[in-house]
């Protein structure tokens, strides 16, 4: 039976034997009583890593979000938010669930960007009529794009200016310090540690191109991190010997992070191979996320691609748009293997070029 080429999200990699061995040797102990001392290794490492204090290892990005969401601010209050962001549009309105506390969301540019002016813009005066405006969040990457640099600073430095927190949502933050990487010839772990300093706090998930099988770290100040500690336990992520998931994390930190620079060239890859099929609109990928869009009569037939993908062996996503994913567990074959399968459902008596 040929192996399924899935390439619906880098979260369904599965833990390298590696990975494996490091999860089967972790020294255990009760994380609730922080006496889990794979878990403690993690966080500091992470932490230092990143340049903050201190930082909480959570199950999910989605509980990490939340935890900092409601640690920077009150009932009443308001963040501040991409209409695409994860924290906004996908984990469920749990801020305002939660902890009463309303997004502002905005539309993106072209680019992922928040305009300047529309953060200013949205910035609500201090008057009995409106939530406060507490938190500026963002997210990098954000559907696989880059968020500029200089544009980061910008905007953490005008929320800044007007007495905002600032969140990023890193949930692929490695895959931006990649990609910036490869613009400014530094290392990943310079630039991962140069965005995440724009920010108050950082969340950073695991289980994505990293490979881990579960897990997420929210980073801070230790004041802040005291304060998740306490919404992470009301959320039910307290766990107990949770070291040999978070040895998963640290393993992945030490040995996963430079080859994202391959997933990233394979998304490459998969770009150009569709690229001149008629009938699909395919947007350039800055990282490990390709976007393709039906266009003409090819319009309709998004549910027809998806089940001629599934039948012959490609698991993809097209819940908006075509999405097609690549982490550690695809290889050059596997994207070669999608391209022929599309290429042939627009061109079935054809040969491999449309």
């Amino acid at each position: 039976m040929t192996k399924t080429v899935d390439l619906r999200s880098d979260t369904v990699t599965q833990p390298t034997e590696a990975m494996r061995a490091a999860m089967l040797a972790a020294p255990l102990g009760d994380d609730v009583f922080a006496g889990d001392p794979s878990v403690n290794a993690l966080q500091e490492k992470i932490a230092g890593l990143l340049g903050f204090e201190a930082a909480l290892f959570v199950p999910t990005g989605t509980q990490s979000n939340l935890c900092a969401i409601l640690s920077h601010c009150q009932r009443g209050d308001e963040y501040i938010v991409g209409q695409l962001a994860h924290a906004y549009r996908w984990e469920g309105g749990g801020a305002a669930v939660f902890g009463s506390v309303q997004p502002q969301p905005l539309n993106h540019q072209a680019d992922g960007t928040l305009a300047l002016a529309d953060i200013e813009a949205a910035i609500k005066p201090d008057d009995a009529h409106f939530a406060r405006t507490r938190l500026l969040a963002l997210e990098n990457t954000l559907g696989g794009k880059l968020l500029p640099f200089d544009y980061l600073q910008q905007a953490t430095g005008l929320a800044k200016s007007r007495g905002l927190s600032r969140h990023l949502d890193g949930a692929r933050l490695f895959n931006a310090a990649v990609a910036q990487a490869a613009q400014t010839g530094a290392g990943p772990m310079a630039e991962a540690r140069r965005i995440a300093q724009c920010f108050d706090s950082v969340s950073v998930c695991f289980s994505k191109g990293l490979g881990a099988p579960v897990g997420s770290a929210l980073c801070g100040s230790r004041d802040f991190i005291a304060r998740a500690h306490r919404i992470r336990k009301m959320a039910g992520g307290g766990m107990r010997q949770a070291g040999v998931l978070a040895a998963a994390a640290s393993h992945a930190l030490d040995h996963h992070i430079a080859r994202l620079a391959q997933d990233h060239a394979l998304a490459k890859r998969l770009a150009d191979g569709l690229a001149g099929i008629e009938g699909l609109q395919v947007e350039a990928p800055q990282t490990n996320i390709v976007f393709v869009d039906l266009t003409g009569a090819a319009r309709e037939q998004s549910a027809a691609l998806l089940k001629h993908l599934a039948d012959h062996g490609i698991a993809a996503t097209g819940l908006y748009r075509l999405r097609f994913v690549t982490h550690l567990d695809v290889d050059a074959a596997g994207v070669d293997r999608a391209v022929a399968v599309i290429r042939q459902f627009f061109n079935p008596r054809g040969s491999s070029h449309a």
